[in-house]
């Protein structure tokens, strides 16, 4: 079986969706490209996320051939490839329809930053693409214009994307993005307006957690 390693945490990662409020029924994925080999592991499509395994995982090539696997990979596959065909940096994709994320997505409002949080993991105000065109190409075309540094994108009435260097780190910028956009949205409930962090506030903020959080 190939990249079993990889199938692994694509699999933990994807599991994570609901456990973190992200996602209802079987919408949502969580991708990872393999540096070595180009191949990406992503959800089958239409499958509960409770009946994953490593094993039922598919594995496509940058071109959408299916490699390894028996199931059909998720219809949003062609944004996933061509996230990756467009940006090497990028080894890991997350998109979900959470639900305070995408309040903001079908207001078409990008989301500033408000929290130390958000500061912390983004570093940058949350960019809203425009509506894509019916097809996957063309919200990965969006996507690629629209996201720039940012790790995280709000696609118009749509939903959110996150990208990052593995598939676990596309899924913490998923979830941050979320908390933030729920808070702000309690926010905005309780005040008209409300400030966002000044820019070089946001930029030490983030600066300080690049280099010292976590273990190294």
């Amino acid at each position: 079986m190939l990249l079993t390693d990889l199938r692994k945490k694509v699999w933990k990662d994807n599991t994570a969706l609901p456990a973190n409020g992200l996602v209802l029924w079987t919408s949502g994925n969580v991708s990872a490209r393999d540096p070595e080999s180009n191949l990406v592991v992503i959800k089958p499509s239409g499958v509960h996320f409770e009946d994953l395994t490593p094993e039922n995982l598919t594995i496509v090539d940058l071109d959408g051939n299916v490699i390894e696997g028996d199931l059909a990979p998720s219809v949003d596959t062609e944004s996933h490839l061509y996230i990756y065909r467009h940006r090497q940096d990028i080894h890991g994709i997350t998109h979900t329809h959470s639900p305070y994320a995408t309040c903001f997505a079908i207001l078409g409002k990008s989301l500033p930053i408000y929290t130390t949080t958000s500061a912390a993991v983004f570093g940058r105000e949350i960019p809203i693409s425009d509506i894509a065109a019916v097809g996957e190409t063309a919200i990965g075309k969006e996507i690629v214009d629209k996201i720039g540094n940012n790790s995280a994108l709000l696609l118009k009435n749509h939903g959110v994307f996150t990208v990052g260097k593995s598939s676990t780190d596309s899924l913490k910028a998923a979830v941050i993005l979320e908390e933030t956009a729920q808070s702000v949205y309690y926010a905005l409930s309780l005040a008209n307006h409300i400030e966002p962090l000044s820019k070089k506030y946001v930029q030490e903020v983030y600066d300080f957690y690049q280099n010292n959080y976590g273990q190294k």
